[in-house]
């Protein structure tokens, strides 16, 4: 890992940028009053440059001793952390408004490319009016994968009704291209917006692109709004033109696109949180799971499915998951007993030993009292964090002080599994017994890249569409920044302090498993994608049970 430099160096070289930018004298001799005079003014809440210079160091300080680098992740996008953080200290120092300040630390945040951490405000820092404020324009878009080498954005839904409404040269259509932004070339839009984004895979960034182009949010600066946005369109018989839309309320918008993916020959029995179910109406002897997350009903929902698939003969079945539109969560493993016959070795993971184990433990501490962790109200393990905090108390605080880099890599959270086990947990009593077929994509990552690796990494079923967003990690840790020699509080800043590790012995953040049968989203197969994926699945069904029968 690169070696972190004096920090009063990395201080002082910052304010002397910040004073050479500001016409003052190039040379800052630490220490002495020219110091302070060629400072620039500034608002008192922003404090000085030299504050501010020494607030990028102990960002920069704390990353280097916190931080579970991904090796993997930093060589897939060419990332020297620290040099990509230290790209944006210039703007840090030259920030004379609180929107400006916390900018500049969401493009220093996300220098790391981690989907995962945030930068968020706190009571009393830095105000950001409308951070938490949403409008959507009456056009959604996706994603075109289907040329590796540049990825392209088409329009994916429209609200039909409000165009019909309107008065515009043209109207949209599904499929069409997307060449230009407010006037920029949509490359150049990329460009310009990308240090906005959190992301850990060059595939999940472009999902992300896309989702957000037709919203207005606190994702970006206000600055880079206007009251309308214009896109520039490329239509299917190549003429081009643009339509200027006003921000609306989400809840005004009626898309005119189907709510629901459309799977051919299955019908909805009915749904939960975690999914809705489906069954075969033709004869086959397939399942399917459209699957929404990892969330708080998971156990309670996945009883439910396996009372109703013992009840109407359905284990047999071939089950397929389709998790292209998942979430993260908690409890896979225990979805996952329940989805194969086989035995598995689940994920894995550790923690990096540093100044924020001690009070980690403590907050672990007491979750355990309070009848266990949770990540968003979902609980993480099936004993309460028992497992969890006797491995910390007794392993990890040890490690610490003899000085190690990193804890023994364990069962992922101690979930399931003890400290010591291998990580290899038995199918629950009650199981389906088919063939499993799981769709993928980049949207979501999190834990469900650990339900995809461990599928993939244990050969449990045939896997098809496109890798997950590759973010998942075991625990960030958060704390208020505050500005250097004063008490006013800034934002919440966090860092990622541990690795998940698959199955098959890699880091996974930056590294998600690849599927078997890569299916990529394009504007042509858009408006039939999963029941491509489920056409798919049928001739991989279909192909497995000749070669059984042979």
């Amino acid at each position: 890992m690169t070696r972190l430099p004096a920090a009063s160096a990395v201080v002082f070289a910052l304010v002397a940028l910040a004073c050479k930018r500001e016409g003052a004298a190039a040379t800052v001799t630490p220490g002495t009053p020219a110091q302070k005079a060629a400072a620039p003014a500034q608002a008192p809440t922003l404090g000085t440059a030299e504050q501010r210079a020494r607030l990028f160091a102990e960002i920069w300080d704390k990353t280097a001793r916190r931080e579970a680098f991904s090796p993997v992740k930093n060589q897939r996008l060419a990332l020297d952390v620290r040099a990509a953080m230290e790209t944006f200290a210039p703007e840090l120092l030259a920030a004379r408004t609180d929107v400006e300040l916390f900018y500049a630390l969401v493009k220093v945040s996300n220098a790391r490319k981690d989907r995962h951490l945030r930068v968020r405000p706190v009571d009393g820092g830095l105000v950001v009016p409308g951070w938490q404020e949403r409008a959507e324009a009456p056009l959604r878009f996706a994603t075109d994968y289907g040329d590796g080498a540049a990825y392209g954005v088409f329009v994916a839904d429209l609200d039909e009704g409000f165009f019909a409404r309107g008065q515009f040269q043209r109207v949209p259509r599904r499929g069409d291209r997307v060449i230009a932004v407010d006037g920029r070339p949509l490359a150049e839009y990329v460009a310009a917006v990308e240090p906005y984004y959190a992301y850990s895979t060059r595939e999940s960034f472009w999902w992300q692109v896309s989702a957000q182009l037709g919203a207005r949010s606190g994702l970006l600066p206000p600055s880079r709004y206007s009251e309308r946005v214009t896109y520039g369109l490329m239509a299917e018989d190549g003429a081009t033109y643009e339509v200027s839309l006003p921000w609306l309320s989400p809840a005004t918008i009626r898309w005119s696109g189907p709510g629901r993916p459309e799977y051919p020959d299955m019908r909805l029995e009915f749904a939960t949180e975690t999914y809705e179910f489906y069954r075969h109406t033709g004869g086959r002897k397939v399942v399917l799971l459209r699957w929404f997350g990892f969330k708080k009903m998971l156990v309670a929902d996945v009883q439910r499915l396996m009372a109703h698939a013992e009840k109407e003969g359905l284990l047999g079945h071939a089950l397929v998951v389709d998790a292209t539109g998942s979430r993260g969560g908690s409890m896979g493993v225990y979805a996952l007993q329940r989805m194969t016959g086989r035995p598995f070795k689940g994920p894995l993971g550790n923690i990096r030993l540093s100044d924020v184990v001690e009070p980690f433990v403590v907050k672990v501490r007491a979750e355990a009292a309070a009848g266990g962790p949770t990540d968003g109200g979902v609980v993480e393990s099936d004993d309460g964090g028992a497992r969890l905090l006797a491995w910390l108390e007794g392993s990890v605080l040890p490690d610490l002080a003899a000085g190690r880099p990193y804890s023994d890599t364990v069962p992922f959270k101690l979930a399931h599994l003890p400290a010591d086990s291998d990580g290899v947990v038995k199918p629950a009593p009650v199981h389906f017994e088919g063939p499993l077929v799981c769709f993928f994509g980049p949207g979501g990552g999190s834990h469900l890249d650990q339900f995809a690796a461990t599928i993939v990494d244990n050969d449990l079923g045939h896997t098809i569409g496109m890798p997950t967003g590759g973010y998942s990690n075991t625990w960030e840790w958060s704390e208020v920044l505050t500005l250097p020699g004063s008490r006013r509080p800034l934002v919440e800043f966090m860092w990622s302090i541990g690795h998940t590790i698959r199955p098959n012995g890699e880091i996974l953040e930056g590294n998600p498993a690849q599927v078997a049968e890569r299916v990529p989203l394009t504007a042509a197969n858009y408006s039939h994608y999963h029941g491509l994926l489920l056409e798919r699945a049928y001739a991989w069904l279909d192909a497995r049970e000749g070669r059984s029968k042979r």
